[in-house]
């Protein structure tokens, strides 16, 4: 073999892998992205726990809330009705309240995340119905409980000596009319 067919066969067998690593990243990039944002707090994401902590400090926190729902998704989704404010470290239980409008089952899937973004890495849920498609029945009206709170360590972080109020937002959504 030649010196040019060899450098021709090398660069087809880089180009072919180049392109295959691209594919799986395309794959791999949703899980990715969610566990970088679940470390990092990146975009708002909140952390998970399952044990609240012993710490409680006299410093409140106003939680608001938001809800969405996607074009042509027959429900209809509530907030808890009210803001919560309550000290951090402080465990908080509240329920959102979905209604199934149509006359058959339908699936969806939250989404949610906290602003300002810098608050999300300190706002951990303890149990949440986010990421978990849910199907309602024709008519159906669900309760759906979110627990969470403000983790302490947020009176150690400067950066967040201004944050007083956070926003929880929730969107639900089609998991078959996502573009894969």
């Amino acid at each position: 073999m030649t010196a040019h067919a060899t450098h021709n066969r090398s660069l087809a067998i880089s180009l072919v892998m180049l392109v295959a690593g691209m594919v799986m990243l395309s794959f791999a990039s949703v899980p990715l992205y969610r566990l970088f944002c679940q470390v990092t707090g990146f975009g708002g994401t909140t952390a998970r726990a399952e044990y609240v902590p012993k710490t409680v400090l006299a410093r409140r926190m106003n939680l608001h809330f938001n809800t969405d729902v996607a074009p042509g998704l027959p429900l209809e989704f509530k907030t808890p009705g009210h803001d919560v404010t309550f000290k951090i470290g402080e465990p908080q239980l509240v329920d959102f309240h979905v209604t199934n409008t149509s006359d058959q089952p339908v699936h969806g899937t939250a989404v949610f995340n906290v602003t300002p973004h810098k608050g999300g890495k300190y706002f951990v849920k303890l149990a949440c119905f986010c990421f978990e498609e849910q199907v309602f029945a024709p008519g159906e009206t669900r309760a759906l409980p979110v627990s969470f709170y403000v983790d302490p360590a947020i009176a150690d972080d400067d950066i967040m000596d201004d944050v007083t109020h956070m926003t929880l937002s929730y969107t639900f959504f089609n998991p078959d009319k996502v573009n894969r």
